[in-house]
């Protein structure tokens, strides 16, 4: 029997790495006949780098570049394989990367993506790829752009200060000193949300609450992306502001697209392809995979349901901690053959997070033991 683990990140417990050998090793004890395959999954958030390099090796390599605070320094990676250099935008503009107190997409900036994209250019590569989920951030690249040369001016022609806020100020756009290497490499940018730039359904009004923003001040930070999403528009005859996925990063993918010629993939796909998933799940009889909360959300091209998509006929179980709406509906829709909770009523979330190792093996241990009474030749 060939079985394939497959989880996404539990979020603030697991990393998809630790997941996977968890549930790996519940299986192993169980069915120690079974071929089991490992592929830890990301769809371009916090373990990017670290669930493609676990798949595919290359050469990860860290730098120290500007976080996503005024004057703060971070130590962030990156991955080289095969001249593609990997780099995870949450490694140096992340949200978890600002303590709650001081979370303000105000102030808060991309510039470090810029640096990390700098510090690649210098290993002989043609392509970048960049995950973009999970940041602190809401200026629409300007950091990472202003990071690579270009200069976002007033109308005094004096630079903007970084935060997003700032491009209220927005005059002119000038790119007379962008990095030429821009113009060598293809970039890839791994989103995992369709929403535009700017509007009801954009960036601010979609996710800057959850960076910090108070909802009053929701209309201002649109306002200030649409300042930018008018002025490229204008320079470069992108328009940004409604091309779905640009408000992807608070508006960072927006800005690859406009900056650096970008490409904008799903996330999920983007990595299944080059984990060469299809190929590794060839002939397997189950898949396991699983994330820290399934909702409704999930039908709209989250992680496991790429993994849905992909699977075809092959039975899958998808582990969870929490489930947001029915249990047999979500299941259905999503063409599970089965959701596993975690957790059980009256179990705590502080509790749950705390254990969630010995939580998630003992929920293996059983779905293991399960299939084990099920299947006459494992």
């Amino acid at each position: 029997m060939k079985i394939v683990i497959a989880p996404d990140s539990f979020k603030g417990s697991l990393t998809s790495i630790e997941a996977t050998h968890i549930i790996s090793s519940a299986f192993e004890s169980i069915l120690p006949n079974c071929e089991i395959v490992k592929i830890p999954i990301s769809d371009g958030g916090e373990g990017f780098v670290d669930a493609i390099h676990y798949s595919i090796g290359g050469e990860i390599h860290d730098a120290i570049v500007s976080g996503p605070l005024p004057g703060q320094r971070v130590k962030a990676k990156f991955l080289i394989k095969n001249r593609t250099a990997v780099i995870e935008m949450a490694s140096a503009s992340g949200l978890t990367l600002v303590p709650k107190s001081k979370r303000d997409p105000k102030i808060t900036t991309t510039y470090g993506v810029g640096e990390l994209i700098k510090e690649a250019f210098k290993y002989d590569i043609n392509e970048i790829i960049i995950g973009v989920g999970g940041s602190a951030t809401n200026d629409g690249g300007m950091g990472m752009a202003t990071a690579l040369g270009y200069r976002f001016l007033d109308k005094n022609e004096k630079q903007l200060k970084q935060g997003g806020i700032n491009l209220l100020k927005l005059k002119k756009i000038d790119d007379s000193d962008v990095d030429e290497r821009i113009k060598k490499v293809k970039f890839k940018v791994a989103v995992d949300v369709l929403n535009p730039l700017c509007g009801p359904e954009g960036a601010s009004f979609t996710y800057a609450m959850q960076k910090g923003a108070r909802r009053s001040e929701l209309p201002t930070f649109d306002k200030a992306l649409k300042k930018l999403a008018d002025s490229i528009k204008e320079k470069y005859g992108i328009d940004i502001g409604n091309l779905p996925g640009a408000g992807a990063a608070g508006g960072l993918a927006g800005g690859l697209v406009a900056f650096c010629n970008a490409e904008l993939v799903r996330g999920i796909d983007l990595f299944l392809d080059l984990v060469s998933f299809d190929e590794k799940i060839k002939n397997a009889n189950i898949i396991i995979t699983g994330e820290g909360k399934i909702d409704s959300q999930v039908k709209y091209g989250k992680a496991i349901k790429g993994i849905i998509e992909r699977a075809k006929n092959i039975p899958i179980i998808a582990i969870t901690g929490k489930i947001e709406g029915d249990l047999k509906e979500l299941a259905e829709s999503l063409g599970l053959t089965s959701i596993i909770t975690m957790t059980h009523l009256g179990m705590k979330e502080s509790y749950a997070l705390k254990n969630a190792s010995k939580i998630l093996f003992d929920t293996s241990i059983q779905i293991a033991n399960l299939i084990k009474n099920l299947c006459s030749n494992c």
